[in-house]
C-alpha cells in the first residue's frame, strides 16, 4: 500500500509541500510524516494538520496525494526517484526541478509544470497552466531533460528556455511556445497560438494541427517533407499513453527554419492538411 495523503482541510492560502520528499517520507514512521513542516504563507505548519496520513512507501516507492490539491505548490519539487501520484488537481510548481522518477495528475495542474526539471517524467490527464518546462524569472536554462505530457490543454510560453527533453501538449496551446528555446522538441497537437519560437536558437516545435499558426518574418521555409523520426517520436508518445492525433504518422511536414535573429537553427514543423 502506498504512502497517501489525502486532504481533509482546504486552505485559501496555498499549502508550500517541497519539504515533503519521497526520499525522505519512505523511511519514516507516520507520526514523523504528519510531523513534516509545510509552509503556509508565512507560517509554517505541520502535514498532519491538513492532511490524513496512511501506508508506506516502503515498499513500492511510490507517494499518493488524495483530494483537490489545486492550492497545494511544489508537489514532487527535486524528486530523484519513484513515483507520484496526485488523484485530482494539482497546484503551482509541479515536478520543478525533479531529476528522476514519475509524476502523473489524473486532473489538471497550475503553472510552472516541469519547471527547469532535469530528468524523469511528467504526465497530466488534465489541462495545466502557463510555463510548462519553463526557465524562472533571472534563470537561463529551462528543462534541460526528462519528459512532460499534458493531454489536456496548456498555457503561454511552453518550453521557454528549454535546453533539452521531450513537452507533448494534447489540447490548445497559448502564446510563443519555445520562445527563447535552446534546444528540445515541442509537440502541440491541437489549436496554437501565436508567435511561436520567437528567438529560439536551436530545438524542433511540431504543430499537428490542421490551422497551424503564421510563422514570424524570421522564419523561412526549407521544404516539405517525412521526417522519419517523427514516425519513431510520435510512436514513442503513444506508447507512454499520449493520445496521437490519427494521421500524423504517415503525414507530410512543412518546415521552417529560424529565429534568423538568433542562430537560425530551430525548426517548426507544421502537419500538411
Amino acid at each position: 500500500m502506498p504512502l497517501t495523503l489525502a486532504l481533509r482541510t482546504t486552505s485559501s492560502i496555498p499549502l508550500e509541500v517541497d519539504s515533503v520528499k519521497l526520499e525522505t517520507v519512505r523511511a519514516q514512521p507516520l507520526d514523523d510524516v504528519k510531523a513534516t513542516l509545510i509552509q503556509r504563507g508565512n507560517k509554517q505548519v505541520t502535514i498532519g494538520e491538513f492532511f490524513d496520513v496512511t501506508g508506506s512507501a516502503a515498499d513500492d516507492d511510490t507517494l499518493v496525494w488524495e483530494g483537490d490539491c489545486s492550492k497545494v505548490k511544489l508537489i514532487g519539487s527535486h524528486l530523484s526517484s519513484g513515483t507520484i501520484r496526485v488523484e485530482g488537481n494539482a497546484g503551482m510548481h509541479l515536478g520543478a526541478e525533479m531529476s528522476g522518477g514519475e509524476i502523473t495528475v489524473s486532473g489538471d495542474a497550475g503553472d510552472w509544470v516541469g519547471a527547469e526539471m532535469h530528468g524523469g517524467r511528467i504526465h497530466v490527464r488534465g489541462n495545466v497552466g502557463h510555463l510548462v518546462g519553463g526557465v524562472y524569472r533571472g534563470g537561463r536554462k529551462g528543462m534541460t531533460n526528462g519528459e512532460i505530457l499534458i493531454e489536456g490543454n496548456a498555457g503561454n510560453e511552453i518550453g521557454h528556455a528549454m535546453r533539452r527533453g521531450l513537452i507533448a501538449i494534447g489540447g490548445r496551446a497559448g502564446d510563443a511556445a519555445g520562445v527563447a528555446m535552446i534546444a528540445g522538441t515541442i509537440v502541440i497537437a491541437g489549436e496554437t497560438g501565436i508567435r511561436y519560437g520567437i528567438g529560439m536558437k536551436r530545438g524542433s516545435i511540431v504543430l499537428l494541427g490542421d490551422t497551424p499558426p503564421d510563422m514570424l518574418p524570421t522564419f523561412k521555409h526549407s521544404g516539405t517533407y517525412r521526417p522519419t523520426i517523427m514516425r519513431v517520436m510520435l510512436r514513442h508518445l503513444a506508447a507512454s499513453g499520449w493520445s496521437v492525433p490519427e494521421g500524423s504518422l504517415d503525414a507530410t511536414y512543412h518546415r521552417y527554419h529560424g529565429d534568423f535573429l538568433e542562430l537560425g537553427k530551430g525548426e517548426i514543423l507544421t502537419r500538411v492538411a
